[in-house]
């Protein structure tokens, strides 16, 4: 079968058809939007960087204990180019494949993935509900408290910022900026303090 490139709807559709979860939808709709903002940032596609990050969990709802095998599986029987099935193997890196996140946009899904659901989390907790008013230095607070969203991997972010050669507050600071644009998708526009 010939690899072609998916456009953003059939993307879309594709995860809508394994995931019926709005949290899984939210997550993969924040996760899409950063992956473009840093695809913009470092000038790469950004088509290509927002669909892989939309579609990174695509088997999770149905198929956690596969996760990312599945998506391989699903994928490749779609069509998807090598490259993009490759990079949403690599997310799970070290946790469920052995696919090592290479290329800059693996590595950038890789620490972007689990922060997003720290920054969630941490904007959940705010007055304002909102990533709008939202600094690196409200997540870099709650960083320590390992109570506080423990199901977000730490070490993870940690080792991707690493691999990307990027301070662990700029990588929080550019996962805020991406899920600004996003915000009233993802629920996250809440009330804003003004500046």
């Amino acid at each position: 079968m010939n690899e072609r490139i998916p456009t953003r709807n059939e993307a879309f559709t594709l995860f809508r058809q394994y995931n019926k979860s709005e949290s899984l939808t939210k997550h993969a709709l924040a996760v899409e939007g950063v992956m473009r903002y840093m695809a913009r940032k470092y000038n790469e596609d950004e088509e290509k960087w927002g669909i892989v990050g939309l579609v990174h969990d695509l088997d999770y709802e149905m198929y956690p204990e596969q996760h990312c095998k599945k998506s391989e599986e699903i994928l490749r029987k779609a069509g998807w180019p090598e490259e993009y099935i490759r990079a949403v193997l690599s997310h799970g890196w070290g946790i469920v494949t052995d696919v090592e996140p290479l290329s800059r946009m693996e590595k950038v899904l890789y620490a972007v993935d689990e922060l997003t659901g720290l920054v969630v989390t941490s904007a959940l907790v705010r007055p304002s509900k909102s990533v709008l008013d939202m600094k690196a230095k409200s997540v870099r607070k709650k960083w320590k408290d390992k109570r506080f969203a423990a199901g977000v991997n730490r070490g993870v972010i940690e080792k991707g910022a690493e691999m990307l050669d990027v301070e662990l507050t700029d990588l929080i600071t550019d996962t805020i900026m991406g899920m600004r644009e996003v915000a009233g998708e993802i629920g996250l526009k809440g009330n804003p303090m003004p500046e």
